[in-house]
């Protein structure tokens, strides 16, 4: 299994290479940047095309669930997206928060970063921002956001407690996070971990959602919903990409299952653990 650095290095080069080519190709390549298979992203995708402010030119086809529908954003939040991309959340939030808002969107691909930036001085947003960081130590002060979303993202990270001790300093007192993600119950398949590919894709960095849930909690949030829970089904010839006929067998017979969850909690508005700020280890 590669370290957490070899990890950022793969998913960095993936979604550098998924910035510079068409949404199309994404849609037709598997885990939108090669061609060994047909749709990764495109079976775990949902349609954003009826929200208002959704803008066709930032949605590169990467997400996994609908987090600015559930959001609870209001007129005036400061709203945060994680893992931004072309800006797609970003801009659906900026629609709900008005004039009087403020959205910053984070990315660690200095490619997509461009491409945000770039739709967003389209569109003419002054109160949208791309900033390039890594969401394991954001570029943000403390107690700074309403609101927190995030579309597909967190599954990509090595180190899921850091990003969400993050979320909870950089969440005001009060605040909340909506955030959809890969998730499994079962075992993948252990060669899976090393398919590079599946891993950009989403699929092999995913973990259990029992963990992943536990991991919400232990980072001190509060009312956790699932708000959505989508089984996530992998077609045949996707599998025999990187399976046999018999490993293909194996996994079905295992019962693995593969779901987007959308996730909500709170950061109650007494938090008595003093997270100050980035280099903080309280969180």
């Amino acid at each position: 299994m590669k370290n957490e650095t070899q990890i950022k290095d793969l998913v960095r080069e993936k979604y550098t290479e998924i910035a510079s080519q068409p949404k199309q190709q994404n849609y037709s390549s598997c885990c939108g940047a090669t061609s060994s298979c047909q749709e990764v992203y495109s079976i775990m995708a949902d349609d954003y095309s009826k929200l208002e402010g959704y803008n066709p030119d930032a949605d590169l086809g990467l997400g996994c669930g609908l987090p600015t529908e559930f959001a609870k954003i209001k007129a005036g939040d400061t709203v945060v997206d994680l893992g931004s991309g072309g800006g797609n959340d970003a801009f659906i939030a900026r629609r709900i928060v008005g004039d009087y808002g403020q959205v910053i969107g984070i990315d660690f691909t200095e490619k997509m970063i461009e491409l945000a930036r770039a739709n967003a001085a389209r569109l003419g947003y002054k109160n949208v921002e791309f900033r390039h960081g890594d969401i394991e130590n954001m570029p943000l002060f403390s107690n700074k956001a309403d609101v927190i979303v995030s579309n597909c993202v967190l599954n990509l990270v090595p180190n899921k407690h850091k990003v969400f001790g993050e979320i909870f300093r950089v969440l005001k007192p009060g605040g909340h996070f909506s955030i959809s993600d890969i998730v499994i119950d079962g075992e993948l398949p252990a060669k899976w971990k090393e398919v590079a590919e599946l891993y950009a894709g989403c699929v092999s960095g995913a973990i259990q959602k029992s963990e992943y849930l536990g991991i919400i909690n232990e980072a001190g949030f509060k009312n956790m919903i699932v708000q959505k829970d989508k089984t996530i089904n992998i077609p045949d010839d996707i599998l025999a990409a990187y399976l046999d006929e018999e490993e293909i067998m194996e996994y079905k017979k295992e019962l693995v299952r593969i779901a987007s969850i959308t996730v909500y909690a709170e950061k109650l508005s007494k938090d008595d653990r003093n997270c100050c700020g980035p280099e903080s280890n309280c969180c």
